[in-house]
C-alpha cells in the first residue's frame, strides 16, 4: 500500500503537523499526519488508497478535545471551506460537518428555523453529531435527520439514527468514519424573537462560563446524564459543577492548568499548560470527587494520542493547588 504521500489528492497533506495551534486548549504534539481534503470525493478517495492499518483520526475545530504532548501516530482528518455549507430548505437545514454550531444556529433562526440550542455550544456540526451535543433539554437527536460520512475505506454512506444510536454525549459513529453533512430538523419560529432568545442564552453562558479563557467546553458529563434543562427549576446535585465545588476543586492547579474559578466544570490553560499538566489535574478531579460524592465523573473532552514527558512534571509529581494556595 503507498504512504500518504504517494496517495493522489486535490487537497492538502502535511507531515509532522503540530496539533496545538488547532485546539482551543493549544496543546498537543504534532500528528504524522494531517490531511484536508478538497470535498467529499477527494476524502474518499484517499481513505480508499490509504494503507487499512494506518489509524485515522477526524478533527473538527478542536474546541473539546486534548491532544497529549507526544503527539499523534496516523492521519488527521481536517475538513474545511468546502464543508461548510448551510442551506435551509423549509425547516429542514442540511450543513457541511465543517460549519460552526453557532452559525447553524443563526442561519437557521433568519429563515424562521428553531435550532437555537446550538447557538452556545462551541465547535462544529461534525463533533456535535459525534457527541449528540446538547443544552438547554435539546440534543442533537432531537433533531436529526440523516448523516454522510466516508468510512475508513473510503465509501460515502448515509447514515440513520438507528445507524448512530444516540446516547447522553455519544453514538456509536466507528472509528475512522468522516461526518461529511449533517441533515437536521427544526421547529418554525419568529426570527426576531429566535435572535432575543440566542443573545439571552449568550449573555447568561458569558455571565457564567470563563468564555474568555483557553478551555475546551464542559471538561466532565454530569453524573445526571442530561445536560442543563434552562428551567428555573433546574437541578443541580448531579451536575458536574457542584460535585467538583463539593469536594473542594473549584480553582484548583496543576502548573498552568486550573479548574475555572468562574465555572469549576471548565479546564483552563492559564498560560503554559501542558496536555500532560490538564490530563493530571482532570484524573485529580476525579479520585477528589469520587472520594467526596462517590461518584466516578467521566471525561466529557477527547483525549487522544500519546504521553511524553513534561517539563518539570516527574519533580512536581502529583501535587497540585488548590483554590487557597494549599497543597495537597
Amino acid at each position: 500500500m503507498p504512504s500518504p504521500d504517494q496517495i493522489a489528492i486535490r487537497g492538502r497533506l502535511s507531515a509532522e503537523r503540530s496539533l496545538a495551534d488547532l485546539t482551543w486548549l493549544r496543546v498537543g504534539g504534532p500528528a504524522d499526519w494531517l490531511f484536508q481534503p478538497a470535498d467529499a470525493d477527494d476524502l474518499a478517495q484517499f481513505l480508499a488508497a490509504l494503507d487499512a492499518d494506518i489509524p485515522v483520526f477526524p478533527m473538527g475545530v478542536g474546541s473539546n478535545l486534548i491532544v497529549r504532548d507526544g503527539g499523534l501516530r496516523g492521519v488527521v482528518i481536517r475538513l474545511g471551506r468546502g464543508f461548510n455549507t448551510i442551506e435551509v430548505d423549509g425547516t429542514t437545514v442540511t450543513v457541511g460537518a465543517a460549519a460552526l454550531d453557532a452559525h447553524v444556529a443563526k442561519r437557521a433562526a433568519e429563515a424562521g428555523v428553531d435550532l437555537t440550542f446550538l447557538r452556545t455550544i462551541p465547535g462544529a456540526m461534525g463533533g456535535a453529531l459525534r457527541m449528540n451535543a446538547g443544552c438547554y433539554g435539546s440534543y442533537i437527536a432531537d433533531h436529526f435527520v440523516s448523516a454522510t460520512v466516508v468510512t475508513r475505506a473510503g465509501a460515502q454512506v448515509t447514515l440513520s439514527a438507528t445507524d448512530l444510536n444516540f446516547a447522553y454525549r455519544q453514538t456509536d459513529l466507528a472509528d475512522g468514519w468522516v461526518i461529511t453533512d449533517v441533515t437536521l430538523q427544526g421547529e418554525t419560529g419568529v426570527p426576531d424573537e429566535l435572535n432575543a432568545r440566542m443573545q439571552s442564552q449568550l449573555e447568561k453562558r458569558d455571565a457564567t462560563q470563563p468564555t474568555k479563557e483557553r478551555t475546551a467546553g464542559s471538561t466532565f458529563r454530569n453524573p445526571a446524564g442530561f445536560s442543563s434543562t434552562g428551567r428555573a427549576d433546574d437541578v443541580h446535585d448531579l451536575k458536574a459543577w457542584k460535585v467538583i465545588d463539593d469536594a473542594g476543586m473549584r480553582g484548583a492547579r496543576v502548573g498552568g492548568a486550573q479548574m475555572s474559578e468562574k465555572h469549576s466544570n471548565f479546564l483552563i490553560n492559564k498560560g503554559g499548560a501542558t496536555a500532560a499538566d490538564l490530563e493530571e489535574l482532570g484524573e485529580e478531579v476525579i479520585k477528589r470527587v469520587f472520594q467526596s460524592a462517590g461518584l466516578t465523573l467521566e471525561w466529557e473532552i477527547m483525549r487522544i494520542g500519546e504521553f511524553a514527558p513534561s517539563e518539570g512534571q516527574a519533580e512536581r509529581g502529583a501535587e497540585y493547588r488548590t483554590k487557597s494556595g494549599s497543597k495537597a
